[in-house]
This record gives C-alpha cells, sequence and structure tokens, in this order.
C-alpha cells in the first residue's frame, strides 16, 4: 500500500493550519505553494516538512498541492493587499452613509478574485442585504460579510501589548484557549481588569501559559493559616513566594522570617524526631520503676497479705447494710405513698371567737 506524504500548511500569519497532500514536491518550511480549497484557490505558507502516513489514517476530503507558487502568483497575492484596502475604505463609507451600527475590521480578496470578504464586529445581529448590493455593484463580484468576535478583532489588527511585544494572536497563537480569573488568582496576581485584560478587553492569553506549572509547585508549599512547629517555636504561614519556594512566617512574639521550603522541612522533620526520641525514655523509666515496686513488696509480707483480707471484710461490710438499707426504704417508701393525701385547703374567713355564755 502506497503510504501518502502530508504537509501542513498556513493561509495567514499565526493562522490554523490545514493538511494538505504533497505529491511529488519536495518542500521546506516557508515555501510558497497554491493549493485547492473549498473556497477556490489560495496561497499558503509551507509550516512543517512532509511527513508519510498511511491512507487510512488521512484526514476526510484531503486535497492536494497544485503547484509551487512563481514569482507571477506573489505579484499577484500583493495587488490584492492592495486592492483589499480600497475595498475597506469604500465599504466604510457605505457603512457610514446608511448609519449601521458594525466596526468594519478588514477585507480579503481570494487569489482569483472571484470573492470578497469582509470582516466586521458588532454587537448583535446586522441586517446588511442593501450594503452587500452596493458592494455588488460597485465591485462587479461575490461579497460576503462574516461577523467575527473581539478576540478575532485583535488577532486580524494586530498591535503591541502591556508587556510591550507584539500580540500573541497575532504573532503566534493559533487557536484560543479559555482563559477566567481563576488563573490571575493562582499567580497571585493583582485583579485589576485594567492589568489583567489585553487590547480586545478580554483576559490576557498569557494566563494560561503558567497555570499548570503554578498549581505543580503550590502542591510543595504549605497554605496560609497554617500554623507549624519549628525549632525556634510555634509559627504561622502569613505569605507565599511560589516561584522562588519560600514561605513568609510570623513567630509568636510577633517577628517575621521568610524561609526556603526545603530549610522549612528539615526543622519540622527535627522538630518531630525529638518528640518521638522522648516518648520511648519515659516508657524505659517506668519500666525500670516497675520492678523497684514490685521488690519492695516482697520485702514486706506483712502488709501485702493483710491488705487483700481487710479489703474482702470491708466489701461484706459495706454490701450488706447496703442491701438492707435499700429494701427498708423501699418498704418507707411505700408506706409514705400511701398515706400521702392532698392537703386541705384553708380559708380565707376569720373564725369569731366563742361566745360566753351566761
Amino acid at each position: 500500500m502506497e503510504r501518502l506524504n502530508i504537509v501542513s500548511i498556513s493561509f495567514h500569519t499565526a493562522g490554523k493550519i490545514f493538511d494538505f497532500d504533497s505529491l511529488d514536491f519536495k518542500l521546506i518550511p516557508g515555501d510558497k505553494v497554491i493549493v485547492e480549497t473549498e473556497r477556490g484557490r489560495a496561497l499558503g505558507t509551507v509550516i512543517s516538512k512532509p511527513r508519510e502516513i498511511a491512507p487510512d489514517k488521512a484526514p476526510p476530503k484531503l486535497k492536494s498541492i497544485l503547484r509551487i507558487a512563481a514569482e507571477n502568483d506573489l505579484q499577484m497575492a500583493q495587488s490584492n493587499s492592495l486592492r483589499e484596502q480600497e475595498a475597506l475604505q469604500f465599504c466604510k463609507q457605505r457603512v457610514k452613509q446608511r448609519n449601521m451600527e458594525m466596526k468594519l475590521v478588514r477585507a480579503e480578496y481570494l487569489f482569483d478574485g472571484s470573492k470578497i470578504i469582509f470582516y466586521f464586529t458588532a454587537d448583535g445581529r446586522v441586517d446588511f442585504r442593501e450594503l452587500v448590493r452596493d458592494l455588488a455593484q460597485h465591485f462587479r463580484t461575490r461579497i460576503e460579510m462574516r461577523q467575527i468576535g473581539v478576540r478575532d478583532e485583535a488577532k486580524q489588527v494586530g498591535g503591541l501589548g502591556i508587556c510591550g511585544r507584539e500580540l500573541c494572536c497575532s504573532s503566534h497563537l493559533r487557536e484560543f484557549v479559555p482563559v477566567s480569573v481563576k488563573m490571575a488568582k493562582a499567580q497571585g496576581l493583582a485583579l485589576n481588569p485594567t492589568k489583567i485584560s489585553g487590547q480586545c478587553g478580554r483576559l490576557l492569553c498569557c494566563l494560561a501559559y503558567e497555570y499548570e506549572t503554578y498549581n505543580e509547585m503550590k502542591k510543595t508549599l504549605p497554605k496560609c493559616g497554617k500554623k507549624l512547629q519549628i525549632e525556634s517555636g510555634g509559627v504561622e504561614v502569613i505569605s507565599r513566594d511560589i516561584l522562588a519556594q519560600k514561605v513568609t512566617l510570623r513567630q509568636q512574639n510577633g517577628d517575621r522570617c521568610q524561609m526556603h521550603i526545603s530549610d522549612l522541612k528539615k526543622e519540622i522533620s527535627n522538630v518531630e524526631k525529638g518528640a518521638t526520641e522522648s516518648l520511648p525514655k519515659n516508657d524505659e523509666q517506668n519500666k525500670k520503676k516497675a520492678p523497684e515496686r514490685a521488690d519492695r513488696t516482697k520485702h514486706r509480707p506483712g502488709r501485702s497479705q493483710q491488705q487483700p483480707n481487710k479489703q474482702k471484710s470491708n466489701e461484706k461490710v459495706a454490701i450488706e447494710p447496703v442491701q438492707q438499707s435499700s429494701n427498708e426504704n423501699s418498704d418507707q417508701e411505700k408506706k409514705n405513698k400511701r398515706r400521702r393525701r392532698r392537703p386541705r385547703r384553708r380559708s380565707n374567713r376569720q373564725t369569731k371567737p366563742p361566745e360566753n355564755k351566761t
């Protein structure tokens, strides 16, 4: 079975990568080639060297390279880029005349000039049917209006980030990764929207680069607020430096000190060893004292023999009166219950004194 030679091609800087059949062309990264796509012919750039794969592992609807780009092909691409600027300016004028709530970003000519694609951003849906008619009458070709997001806008426009370098999305980032505020918290960044947001108004894409590394390094450090016991005494963790692998400790007297995690673990282990070593010594001392007490009791047989007899006699004396008293008390309680009667209510009337009979 003949194996296929697959090559990766991109049509824009930091754009998506597509696989094509290289046939018998000898290609190296950076070569310009003409390929057939679903939208028509296009000029692409080779990203990687050709590689062999089995036909059953090839992607579906695999298309092949037509030819290596010649000088006239490169000149046509340059002329298309000039025409794109003119088309964008004309479209902006029409949008302004019609008071349409949309922002044009870029115009793109296909390689053969059979279609113009206008990229725009808008808050909601826009009715651009009349605009398309005006553009089609002016350019005499097919028109496509494509709505994109703010991140795609920054990718196509480009610019400089707060770090002073070219935007990641327009230089090397080919696909957008979901970014959340949780990533900024894990890296200890200030949750200020102006500092953690990019040109597009969304969270910085670079927050996801070191997120996994921070999570792995945080596992070796104790959490803030945890109380530890070291050689100098009890301390509490108040802050952490994840990249330097250091923690700031607050002692009981209020003093603060910074310590590397390796030194902290050594001190904690030394304290634990000291605590475990002190326990066996106490056990040995108790074991030594036990035979000494036994020897003392042997030398005093009179007391050792008399004590159990006294206990037995005391136990008999103590048990018998308790049993008798319990029986007597129970009988007495029964009698008292029988004799109990409700007290008569005394009347508030005052009794007259008896009269003297004469």
